[in-house]
Formats: structure tokens, sequence, C-alpha cells
């Protein structure tokens, strides 16, 4: 994200990139915060609870955020959270997914990053 501070996007893929780097950071400070506050959602990497059940457990503890930081507004959470994502070394991660599956992934990137450089470029 560094990269295009000092200069724009020039093409539909890093706008892509762009974009899915800073959705992703807000993603897992989101969730970094709620495992915070909500232990139960970081109990560990499987769930003891059916996917509708995690779902509506992610949506309360959302809900129940907002509510405390509208009574206590208390930033420390936040700040503890932002220092130990300074702090780790965030490594890529690989898969191995099969060939089919990886060219109808490149192919739906490559479709979303096209539409929202033409409205990039468009705007």
């Amino acid at each position: 994200m560094k990269e295009y501070s000092r200069r724009g996007p020039q093409n539909a893929k890093e706008l892509f990139n762009l974009r899915h780097s800073s959705l992703r950071n807000v993603i897992e400070r989101t969730f970094g915060v709620l495992k915070k506050r909500f232990p139960i959602i970081a109990s560990g990497t499987e769930s003891h609870y059916d996917v509708d059940t995690m779902t509506k457990i992610v949506l309360g503890c959302c809900i129940l955020h907002n509510f405390l930081r509208g009574v206590d507004n208390d930033e420390s959470l936040i700040e503890e959270l932002d220092n130990e994502l300074l702090q780790e070394d965030v490594q890529a991660t690989t898969t191995h997914a099969r060939e089919h599956d990886y060219r109808l992934g490149c192919h739906i990137k490559d479709t979303i990053a096209n539409k929202i450089w033409q409205n990039y470029v468009n705007n």
C-alpha cells in the first residue's frame, strides 16, 4: 500500500491489489479487536458451533462492541491491537488449489479488477 501512496494505481491489477489489500487490512483489524474483546470468537481454529451460530455470535459481538464504544469509547484496546499488528511479520501462506479452481479464481479476480478500474478511470 505504501507503493501507491507516492503514485496512484496504473492499471486494473494494481487497483484491485490496492483495494484488496486495504479491505483485508480492515477485516484483520476488526477481527483482532473482536477477538480481544470477546474470547468466544478466539476459541481456536476448530469452532464448537455451526456456521449459522458462529455468524450470529460474530454479529452479536459487533453490535455489542459498537454499543460499548458509544457508552465508553476506550481506545486502548484498538491501540493495543495496532501495536501488535505492527510488530507481527505477516507472511503469505500458500495453498494448493486445483488448476481449474485457480483459473476460475483468476478469471473472477480479473473481471472484478477490470470493473473497478473502469469505474476508477471514469470517475
